[in-house]
């Protein structure tokens, strides 16, 4: 009986589903996000261009609204994946996802904090890791270290394309240059600042060549 008792409280947390969590639809057919193309870009691009310090502004129903029409659900080794939320909350983020499998829906909760170190690296540091209400964060680092030393061993990634080094820091607690290039000019994340609901990035453009 004890063990019976354990198994469903372990089987009810493991189900549990968070109030503030509302997954998306399907989002096959739906337009470009208006929020991407008319304001995100072109903070981006002309920040870019005038080649001075600029900030960078990324509200949380704007970047929910770009995640939800890009194609959903996902299909990975059995499971199926719906579209994740995003929650910005101070210093840190918070992401949430359905995953469907064999007909059972579990929602995953990462809590993301980024972390500067003393040379300007940037680690996109992983609190917690949580499956309904069971904290998993132990398992979780290291399955997905073991997931991408096999990734690295097995195929050939370029370590240097920003893609790579931002699954680095997620998978294996890498910090990484936070450089990337616009319109071929190349910019840098100087700072991360996160409050409720609004994300702000301070961006300073690299001269060229550099």
């Amino acid at each position: 009986m004890i063990d019976l008792a354990i198994a469903a409280v372990i089987i009810f947390l493991l189900l549990y589903k968070p109030g503030r969590y509302v997954p998306h639809g399907p989002s096959a057919g739906k337009q470009v996000s208006q929020y991407l193309t008319n304001e995100l870009l072109p903070q981006l691009y002309n920040g870019a261009q005038r080649g001075e310090p600029f900030d960078l502004v990324m509200s949380e129903d704007g970047i929910n609204d770009v995640i939800a029409r890009s194609k959903w659900p996902k299909e990975s080794e059995g499971a199926k994946i719906l579209a994740p939320q995003v929650f910005f909350v101070p210093d840190g983020a918070v992401i949430m996802g359905s995953v469907v499998m064999k007909g059972l829906e579990f929602i995953v909760t990462v809590e993301l904090r980024p972390v500067f170190d003393a040379n300007g690296l940037l680690n996109l540091h992983i609190a917690q890791i949580k499956v309904g209400a069971m904290n998993l964060t132990p398992i979780a680092r290291i399955t997905a270290r073991k997931m991408y030393t096999q990734q690295l061993a097995e195929s050939e990634v370029d370590t240097e394309n920003i893609l790579a080094k931002i699954a680095g820091s997620l998978l294996n607690g890498e910090p990484f240059e936070p450089v990337f290039e616009v319109e071929k000019k190349k910019v840098r994340i100087e700072k991360i600042n996160i409050t409720q609901g609004k994300l702000t990035a301070r961006l300073i453009p690299l001269p060229h060549g550099s």
